[in-house]
Parts: C-alpha cells; sequence; structure tokens
C-alpha cells in the first residue's frame, strides 16, 4: 500500500495515494486484431477514442500507482489534471496499450468508485491492484492476475508485536487497514480490537505511524514501499500456512477489471499477460517501488 515520512509526509501526501514486451510481433499483431474486434462490436471505450485505452486507478496506493508532478520515468498525464500518474498498474497499462497499438488514459478516481467507472463505460477498465474477489466479479469482467499479492503485517520496530510469528501472536493488538480491501473484510475479522477502516493506504500508514493502531495489514508491494518512508516500521510476514491470515486465491489475485460482456478486450489483454511471467511481474514491482516517489509533489 503505502509510503512513508518527510520523506514520510511527502508520501504521505502522494500517497493520499523495464521490462519491454515479452511477446513476438505475432502475438502483437492478434493482439491488436482483438482489440479492432472489440471496437467493431461496440466494446465500450472510455473516452470514444478506439485508439485510447482509457484506464482508472487511485493514483494513491504506490507502488501500484501514484500521483507525482512530471511525466519522469515515463509517468503518464492524469484526465483532466495538471498531474502524472506512475507506478506499477501505470507500466502495465503502457505495456498493454503498446501491444495493443493505444495510446493509454489514467483516470484518477477514489477507490469506490473504480468498479462504478468501468460499469457505466466511463472508463475502459480498472488498474488499480484489485482482488479478484467473487463479489466484484459478479459486477465486472476481470482478465488474468498481473499480480500475485500474499499478505503481510506491518507494526513499528519497537511494537510489543514486532516479534509475533503468527496471527494469534497478535492478540490485543488494535488493527485497521483500507476500506473496501480483503485486509479489512477478510483479514481483520482474524483477530480483535478492529478500528475503522481507513479511506486510504496512506491514512492507513500514517494511522500506525501516529501510534493510532498497533499494527496494519496489506499487501507485499504496498509494505515494501512503505518501509522506504517509514523506516520505524517492520513487515511480518506468517508464511501463508496454518498461522498465517486464512485467505482464499481469489483474495491475492490481482486483476484487471472490465465491463461485464467485453469480451474482445478481456481477450487481448489475456494475450498480452500471457506473454509475460511471474518473475516479469515482480522485476516489474521491484522497478515502481525503486522509483516511487518519497518527496512531496
Amino acid at each position: 500500500m503505502k509510503l512513508k515520512n518527510a520523506m514520510a509526509l511527502g508520501l504521505a501526501s502522494v500517497l493520499a495515494v523495464g521490462l519491454t514486451a515479452c511477446g513476438s510481433s505475432a502475438d502483437t499483431s492478434a493482439a491488436e486484431s482483438t482489440v479492432a474486434a472489440a471496437d467493431a462490436a461496440g466494446a465500450p471505450d472510455g473516452d470514444g477514442d478506439p485508439t485510447t485505452l482509457t484506464v482508472a486507478m487511485e493514483c494513491a496506493y504506490a507502488p501500484y500507482n501514484w500521483t507525482q508532478s512530471d511525466d519522469s520515468n515515463g509517468a503518464v498525464e492524469i484526465r483532466g489534471s495538471s498531474d502524472y500518474a506512475y507506478g506499477y498498474d501505470v507500466m502495465m497499462a503502457k505495456k498493454i496499450g503498446e501491444a495493443l497499438g493505444q495510446k493509454v488514459q489514467i483516470v484518477k478516481l477514489d477507490w469506490d468508485s473504480l468498479i462504478p467507472a468501468v460499469m457505466s463505460g466511463d472508463v475502459d477498465c480498472v488498474i488499480a491492484g484489485q482482488s479478484i474477489t467473487a463479489e466484484r466479479a459478479a459486477q465486472v469482467d476481470f482478465s488474468d492476475p498481473y499480480y500475485y499479492a500474499s499478505i503481510i503485517t506491518l507494526t513499528k520496530k519497537d511494537s510489543a508485536y514486532a516479534n509475533a510469528a503468527s496471527v494469534a501472536d497478535l492478540a490485543g493488538a488494535t488493527a485497521t487497514s483500507q476500506l473496501g480491501t480483503i485486509w479489512y473484510d477478510t483479514c481483520l475479522p482474524q483477530i480483535a480490537n478492529i478500528l475503522p477502516a481507513q479511506e486510504t493506504a496512506p491514512a492507513m500508514l500514517v494511522a500506525l505511524n501516529s501510534g493510532a493502531c498497533d499494527i496494519v495489514v496489506t499487501d507485499r508491494p504496498t509494505s515494501q514501499a512503505a518501509l522506504v518512508a517509514y523506516p520505524d516500521f517492520t513487515l511480518l510476514d506468517f508464511g501463508g500456512g496454518d498461522g498465517d491470515f486464512q485467505v482464499s486465491d481469489e483474495d491475492i489475485n490481482i486483476g484487471i477489471s472490465m465491463k461485464k460482456g467485453n469480451t474482445a478486450l478481456k481477450d487481448a489483454i489475456n494475450e498480452v499477460l500471457a506473454t509475460m511471467t511471474t518473475d516479469d511481474y515482480n522485476a516489474l514491482m521491484d522497478e515502481a517501488i525503486s522509483v516511487q516517489p518519497l518527496s512531496d509533489n
């Protein structure tokens, strides 16, 4: 989820957020043909321009996505704004757009507005670190996973829970996470002392840093990014076994959502993702973490 302090204050406001295509030219041609078919079939296009892939995200969820003031590192201008968006999701959007022969337009929305924007046709897709849950899949279609996110607990190095080896060791801890996420809705009910959810991931990290809670639960990319901005934090990984938070594959598989029935776009995106491996995803995420903003824009 997020990042950290005067480095972090800058990060909190920002967060109050390599690889070239691996496919062959034949892969790209097939994907472009699929998108052309989507346009011919009247598949929803966020700005009505078939040459543009309109992608929604929070632009406040580093390292998946964040807002910055310039186009450094290849950031993309946000629709209706002088700011730019970058991060893992923007990298992925650009990779898909390039393969499909489309330019990418980023639309900045709050978390709860992402799925409605897809359903209404205001945007073509959402690339925003969304877990492929059954509830969401009832509203939108998802691509194959474009990242696999394990569950991580963050606490302070001097916390009474810094040496916790399992979820059971968190008994008595006060905890929060981001509103509308599997971390808050699925993981935190497995422990006691749950505080109200935070509107954003940056707010979640600020709550931990300020001492408003003992722990927060998030995913590995967010936690790794957070450690850069908040050096007083430590990461707890319970290994995914019986002592860990119990989640399903749908909770930790991260997908790209689009309007239900837009099979042409879904197939085209999946063709692009099929050219990438888990190692490719991890390398791209590491790159995003390495360039995440650590000062105010």
